[in-house]
């Protein structure tokens, strides 16, 4: 089996397809966590997934996972009217009972997940923690959950508690029935859950310790141990399933072929630098263009040797005193001592360009600023990636000119120079198409640079958060035809929550003011 290539920023461009799919919802947001449990934030239009790297099994089982737990979450998305914190126990059973309502309900649209989630209950019963390592009455919310959920419970309970355990399942189990029959809601089980915690004899607001605990990372169960799971999970769920072979469930053969295909096309991707269009990026695709149009050399050599002492990683800097002495700057009355500092950027930087049709009249000199200052990162070896967006066929459309690991060369340049000032500046559009991109870089800055004000203030104010929540700094670039028009656009993006905003009313100076900007 080849060995998995397809990590959390791979992993998030299919994960928004198939969620959005599912779903049917064109506006959800991916995110990979490490720290917490597969959820959904139904408000937040979002679905965090637990890393990849913390679940068990080979790359091929972990992909299983992955895809069926991304499937879970859209059948939350389609048919649940809220998701309460699984912190407590009435939201904790409430949300046990909904999982099994929208996997009975999802079957019925997708019925070839039946395999796919049969192998994934076998990896869920396995993450369970014994019984017995659960203290106090938490103890009896898990295995009410471990019962419900596959029919077994790890480990030893008294009887007196398994009784309740299992009068609480088979009630639970006629309530999800009878919603599913009576096309009930969230909200109608809901008011059943309280008959659940009274037979449970537990308090609504009880902590639950554990929800999903994490297994050892790299832990990996042998095929025999897993099938051994496998048969005993698909004969306790037989009733809701049918007869479903172990063997068939284990070896996953309707999900090998999209694996294997999954992971050529992500080294295609690697290697050329592309990204899927079903995160809304698109690629520009035009290849006979003069892209020797927008290199202006005098600007582009001007900027290197400006910012030579970067490239060599050294800078003289003068001081009030040292070991070595600068008559000259004595002289001109400047500080007399100098020595040498190590200067770098290791700073990641993804630049966003506005092509919006207010640009159209400077669209020329306005590409050879932003070419000039992406042959100059290039030429100091900064980590960055380009993109624009315009207006396309009536539609907002963000358009890739580099990836990040990508070199900047003439296809990125081609990229640059077919791209035409149309439409008007909908940057929170433009900032959710990036944000699972965004997501999964993690890059230290985001640059934005914009002639305009966007036409959606208080969303851009909110991306702008989530988007600060991932640890990556905002920072526009405000561009105007003179100092006045220049600053103001600067200072109305700076009410829009970015952390630095700066201007600029002469083109040529972009390069510099971004420099500037790497540099501290």
């Amino acid at each position: 089996m080849q060995s998995l290539q397809l990590r959390n920023e791979s992993l998030v461009e299919i994960a928004t397809f198939l969620v959005r799919r599912w779903s049917e919802r064109e506006n959800i947001i991916i995110e990979f966590s490490d720290k917490t449990e597969t959820k959904t934030r139904l408000k937040e239009n979002k679905v965090i997934l637990t890393s990849i790297e913390k679940r068990i099994g080979d790359d091929f089982q972990r992909y299983r996972q992955f895809r069926i737990s991304l499937w879970y979450e859209a059948m939350r998305i389609k048919f649940c009217k809220k998701i309460l914190s699984n912190d407590h126990a009435f939201g904790f059973i409430l949300n046990t009972m909904e999982t099994h309502r929208v996997e009975q309900l999802g079957r019925n649209i997708w019925r070839g997940m039946d395999e796919e989630i049969i192998f994934n209950y076998a990896y869920m019963l396995v993450a369970r923690p014994q019984i017995h390592t659960i203290y106090g009455k938490a103890r009896i919310v898990e295995a009410f959950y471990q019962y419900f959920m596959f029919g077994a419970i790890k480990g030893e309970i008294q009887s007196s508690h398994f009784e309740r355990i299992k009068k609480a399942s088979i009630f639970a189990k006629k309530i999800v029935d009878e919603a599913i029959g009576g096309k009930y809601d969230t909200e109608w089980l809901e008011k059943n859950v309280n008959e659940i915690i009274k037979i449970l004899d537990i308090d609504s607001l009880l902590t639950i310790p554990v929800s999903l605990p994490f297994m050892k990372e790299g832990m990996i169960m042998t095929e025999e141990e897993l099938l051994k799971v496998l048969t005993i999970i698909s004969k306790n769920k037989e009733g809701d399933f049918g007869k479903i072979d172990p063997k068939d469930a284990l070896n996953g053969n309707n999900m090998y072929d999209e694996y294997n295909v999954l992971l050529d096309e992500n080294k295609k991707n690697i290697n050329k630098g592309l990204t899927p269009k079903s995160v809304g990026v698109q690629i520009p695709t035009v290849t006979n263009i003069d892209e020797t149009a927008i290199y202006d050399m005098n600007l582009i050599n001007n900027m290197k040797i400006k910012f030579k002492e970067l490239k060599s990683g050294w800078k003289e800097q003068h001081f009030t005193s040292g070991s070595e002495f600068d008559e000259e700057n004595y002289i001109e009355g400047n500080e007399p001592f100098f020595t040498d500092v190590k200067k770098s950027i290791n700073t990641k930087i993804v630049i966003l360009l506005d092509h919006s049709s207010s640009i159209a009249s400077d669209a020329l000199e306005y590409k050879k600023a932003t070419l000039a200052l992406c042959e100059v990162l290039a030429y100091l070896k900064v980590k960055f990636a380009v993109y624009a967006f315009n207006t396309h066929d009536r539609n907002v459309v963000c358009w890739l000119i580099k990836s990040d690991n990508m070199k900047w060369n003439n296809i990125s340049a081609k990229r640059l120079a077919q791209i035409v000032a149309n439409g008007s500046t909908p940057l929170a559009d433009v900032y959710d198409k990036m944000f699972p991109i965004l997501q999964s870089k993690r890059p230290d800055i985001f640059l934005t640079l914009t002639d305009g004000e966007p036409s959606d203030s208080d969303a851009v104010r909110i991306m702008i958060k989530s988007l600060k929540g991932l640890g990556i700094k905002m920072i526009a670039l405000g561009m105007g035809t003179n100092t006045i028009r220049a600053t103001t656009i600067a200072n109305n993006l700076r009410h829009l929550g970015y952390e630095k905003t700066l201007a600029v009313s002469r083109l040529n100076d972009i390069p510099s003011k971004v420099i500037r900007v790497l540099e501290g």
